[in-house]
């Protein structure tokens, strides 16, 4: 047995826990009860761990302190889905039980667990027992007290006990015992966990069945030293700095102070502090008097300056280096002149264009079949040149990660709860430049909270699911996220759930048809509405050209 870990040690084991999930992903994804097809759990969560694979291959005799942060602050900018997010926070709250430890033992890791574990439940608004967050808690609660100093012991005992509580789900939550699965959240934690086990007890790295997760190509080390269209003469501060401020917990001041300062010294300012740090990046002429500034708010750490004229030179003759690459493009923050600005998450060449037409300045691809990373949206975010940013996720399992972009933006972020593009739609037509940010809050979310939302798609899996019997390739129809019922026929089905959803007091239908409905078929489809409900309500067809709904209808 191993008494301590070192940091080379939890390493490997994030790699394993990382290259285990993502040979089991698609098993995972069966676990899921709902049949409707979507970016599922165990894909989310392999994506989510795979975004630190190529941080933590650049470490090397570090601390496990100096494994864990970067490794959690990966994982954070990589969550995607509800399961993603939450995976994130257990390994934030495990980078932080791990804070200034070099070698770990089974308390201190414990421990830490406990305070992810801890993080977890405080970021789900109505935390529910039968999830990933149960085992995790159970793994903890039920190792704290058999904790010994060898870590390997201890960790063998997490595992067991996660395992146990994996088959307790279907007993906390009733649709998971009917359809005869354990929760999918908690096989994946379990996946990530037996991964890392490879290592702490056999010291055997799990290997990638799908090959390199990371891209490698022949490129200098800066971007912009990169960029064949660098153009020296516009670059007004030369001199690319970055630094970490570990805050001064007397000092008490506030980091807008600093940011301010920066941006009166230069450009691409990017300020982001959370309890204890400050991290800071900023293209000046000046680096000494940002690092002076620095100080007034505690000690720095992780100084560079770079010399971004320099490094295109010495780039035009060198670009033979090797350097590990991320499939996301580099940007810098726009300056946020307007006061208010949007972002929705979408897919479908209709529904990004009515978006746009609605006032959005940036969308995010993704929805139900892929679910944008916290990264995604951030991006977005820093790219939408306004103070205040409304941010649409349109997707219940988006929602989290969209609300984990909050702290880690350089302008302020307001997450409305949208769960459906019509919900989205809804909130955007309610926006009134002439109201505040609070005021625009509070009415966009009533609009949206306002509008009913129905869906037409197809089971992609068998399943037994809230007392219906669904057969792969069903045409189901939901309302408001529920299902309503089953049919063989999406046209008869649109119909039904259309009339179903309409009262007295309804005036408006608006119907978005999907990739595979033709505007032949829209057309038969608004006929057969118009003789079902009426003269006295409007009817509206749009091309959203969204995969996955053949049709998405929104009732007022």
């Amino acid at each position: 047995m191993n008494n301590l870990i070192n940091g080379n040690t939890l390493r490997d084991a994030y790699i394993s826990g990382a290259n285990n999930i993502t040979n089991n992903k698609q098993r995972i994804d069966q676990l899921n009860v709902f049949p409707v097809p979507d970016g599922d759990t165990g894909t989310n969560m392999s994506m989510t761990i795979n975004n630190c694979l190529i941080e933590l291959n650049r470490l090397k005799d570090v601390g496990v302190d100096e494994v864990s942060k970067p490794a959690a602050a990966a994982f954070l900018r990589g969550a995607r889905g509800n399961s993603g997010v939450i995976l994130s926070l257990l390994f934030r709250g495990i980078s932080k039980g791990l804070a200034e430890h070099k070698e770990c033992d089974g308390y201190t890791f414990v421990e830490a667990l406990g305070k992810g574990v801890d993080a977890a439940y405080k970021a789900v608004m109505k935390p529910t027992e039968g999830t990933i967050l149960t085992v995790a808690r159970l793994a903890y609660e039920n190792t704290k007290d058999k904790a010994t100093e060898d870590f390997a012991e201890t960790f063998n005992y997490i595992l067991e006990n996660a395992k146990q509580a994996l088959e307790q789900t279907p007993d906390m939550l009733p649709v998971l015992k009917k359809a005869g699965v354990v929760d999918a959240g908690g096989a994946g934690l379990i996946a990530v966990l037996e991964g890392m086990q490879s290592v702490f007890v056999n010291n055997v790295i799990v290997a990638s069945e799908s090959g390199p997760t990371v891209k490698v190509e022949k490129k200098s080390e800066s971007n912009a030293a990169a960029d064949a269209e660098f153009d020296e003469s516009v670059l007004t501060y030369p001199y690319c700095t970055e630094f970490i401020v570990n805050k001064d917990k007397d000092a008490n001041k506030d980091p807008k102070i600093l940011r301010a300062y920066l941006e009166s010294i230069g450009d691409c300012a990017v300020v982001v502090d959370d309890e204890d740090i400050i991290k800071v990046h900023v293209h000046t002429d000046h680096p000494g008097k940002a690092i002076e500034k620095g100080i007034e708010f505690g000690m720095l750490v992780n100084m560079k300056i770079e010399n971004m004229k320099d490094q295109h030179e010495r780039a035009k003759h060198d670009n033979q280096q090797e350097t590990v690459q991320t499939e996301q493009t580099s940007f810098e923050p726009v300056k946020p002149e307007n006061e208010f600005g949007f972002v929705s998450v979408c897919v479908g060449e209709g529904i990004e264009s009515l978006f746009n037409d609605l006032g959005v300045d940036n969308l995010v691809s993704g929805g139900q079949t892929m679910n944008p990373s916290t990264d995604d949206i951030l991006k977005a975010i820093e790219l939408t040149p306004a103070k205040t940013v409304f941010v649409l996720p349109n997707n219940k399992n988006i929602i989290m990660t969209a609300e984990m972009s909050i702290p880690l933006a350089t302008r302020n972020v307001i997450v409305l709860h949208t769960k459906t593009i019509p919900m989205g739609i809804s909130a955007m037509l309610a926006f009134d430049p002439d109201l505040t940010a609070d005021e625009n809050t509070v009415a966009m979310r009533e609009a949206s909270e306002k509008v009913s939302t129905g869906q037409i798609t197809f089971a992609a899996r068998n399943s037994d699911f809230e007392g219906f019997k669904i057969k792969q390739g069903d045409i189901m129809a939901m309302e408001n996220g529920k299902l309503s019922f089953i049919d063989q026929d999406i046209m008869s089905a649109t119909v039904k759930l259309t009339k179903n959803m309409c009262n007295k007091n309804s005036s408006f239908v608006t119907v978005i048809y999907g990739e595979d409905i033709s505007d032949a078929e829209a057309e038969e489809l608004q006929i057969k509405l118009e003789s079902k409900l009426g003269k006295d309500i409007e009817i509206t067809m749009i091309n959203g050209g969204q995969p996955v709904y053949y049709y998405i209808i929104s009732v007022e």
